[in-house]
């Protein structure tokens, strides 16, 4: 090693003696340190030269760079943008008409009670908080719900749809070897990387249909009844993201069939219970239908989105059983796979969940809060329509987007026309065409339409 950094140092002198002549630097250049058996590097300032022999090898060298997230980087892309009209749609994430973050009142007035009344941080058990659990499971089956009446839902709480996902992840790949995992095309960016990561192989079943902006229903039964029997299928319970195109209730009870005949495990990804439409309950009719048909499934729930505690990173993992004995087991491998992961979940956005869902005052204020915000990115998606129909004189349908639901719209642009919005209309949002209307206010719909038929019209 030594003789190494010598003869590096060596070539690194020779080569300036032959730029700046011969150079006679004595004894003060390079010494030894005998006793570490280390050389270190001396300086000496000739005609204005100072010169330091040294070498720096990191173990980590051959560690690539990683690309940058595609939804994260929009932020920070944005962020950098000095423009007046720019416009943030890529991350989903809810603001008011003001394009401000919000945090939710009803959140505000229980952390207020959680600190009058000296709630400690102590840790949570593995599986996390008992009353939060309950609440959760509830929530999204009903509380008078068989599954929940004879025990056979297996809840812990995860961090966000993320973790959560990640963790029922890792239980395939455990217990369900090589079975594989049947994903929508397109899906939300961070899927198919959780499914990667936990080493679980995966394939898409169609589901955009770009010529007419809308669920390719045959593509994705066929898709689905191909698949090898006994395969994952997930599936977005509501809002699906990023298009915005959720199934009719008549399609649900047939993609129900399918999977049934097939003898697939159904796996919802819930993102948006109650703020998809406004109604907890309209949002879970697709789970719910599941589980009436005594099928098991998994189903990861988050409260990113319907409560805006995007950083407390709160939700679970419910695995419907065909008994409460399975239900125990399978709960007990949950708990057995989160402790080395994350040890135990964090206890701030399971007590504001739990305060609120276990109050019916509380409860209700939530409600109507949702209904707010839900109630204003519908506004926000009419008053687009009504904006593209009055500029665009080509006669195009642009129907789709109030056929579509949620935060998400997908306008059907290519990645060519999408960066036509980011660089000439400062509009930010990722390739696949999808923007974010809970980023978006009234006032600035009638730009942004502007924006979508410059971009579609005069780009190919």
């Amino acid at each position: 090693m030594a003789s190494s950094i010598l003869s590096l140092a060596s070539a690194s002198l020779s080569s300036l003696e032959n730029k700046q002549g011969k150079l006679n630097l004595g004894s003060n250049c390079l010494s030894f340190d005998r006793d570490k058996n280390i050389p270190f590097a001396k300086t000496k300032s000739l005609s204005r030269i100072s010169m330091v022999a040294s070498v720096n090898v990191s173990r980590f060298e051959g560690i690539t760079m990683a690309p940058p997230d595609p939804i994260l980087g929009v932020s920070e892309a944005f962020k950098a943008d000095t423009h007046g009209n720019k416009l943030n749609l890529g991350v989903g994430a809810y603001r008011t008409e003001e394009l401000q973050p919000y945090v939710l009142d009803v959140v505000k007035k229980v952390e207020k009670h959680m600190l009058e009344r000296g709630d400690n941080k102590e840790y949570l058990p593995i599986e996390g908080l008992a009353a939060f659990n309950k609440a959760t499971a509830e929530l999204l089956f009903g509380a008078d719900n068989p599954v929940i009446k004879q025990q056979r839902v297996a809840t812990i709480q995860g961090l966000s749809g993320t973790g959560s996902l990640r963790v029922a992840a890792a239980l395939i790949e455990r217990y369900f070897p090589g079975a594989k995992v049947l994903i929508s095309s397109p899906t939300w960016g961070n899927h198919k990387n959780i499914f990667d990561d936990a080493r679980v192989p995966w394939s898409e079943y169609r589901y955009y249909d770009p010529k007419t902006v809308g669920l390719d229903f045959e593509g994705m039964m066929s898709d689905i009844k191909a698949a090898p029997e006994g395969s994952f299928v997930l599936l977005h319970g509501c809002a699906h993201n990023p298009t915005g195109i959720d199934p009719t209730p008549e399609q649900w009870e047939k993609i129900a069939d399918v999977i049934q005949e097939k003898n697939h495990i159904p796996f919802f990804d819930v993102a948006y219970q109650g703020f998809a439409s406004g109604s907890l309950d309209a949002d879970a009719a697709s789970v719910r239908l599941f589980a009436a048909r005594g099928l098991e499934l998994l189903v990861a729930q988050s409260y990113s989105k319907n409560l805006g505690l995007y950083a407390e990173r709160i939700g679970a993992i419910n695995i419907v059983c065909s008994s409460a004995d399975a239900a125990t087991r399978v709960k007990s491998q949950l708990k057995r796979i989160a402790r080395p992961m994350y040890s135990n979940p964090p206890v701030h956005g399971a007590k504001i969940v739990a305060n609120i869902v276990g109050d019916p005052a509380l409860f209700n204020e939530w409600k109507a809060e949702m209904e707010m915000m839900a109630g204003r990115i519908k506004d926000v998606r009419q008053k687009l329509y009504d904006s593209l129909c009055a500029k665009d004189r080509s006669g195009k349908d642009w129907s789709f987007i109030l056929e579509q639901i949620g935060m998400f719209s997908f306008t059907g642009l290519s990645k060519v026309q999408s960066d036509n919005m980011t660089d000439k209309w400062h509009v930010y949002m990722t390739k696949d065409g999808r923007i974010s209307l809970a980023g978006l206010s009234l006032a600035k719909c009638e730009y942004l339409a502007d924006a979508i038929i410059d971009s579609f019209h005069n780009v190919r």
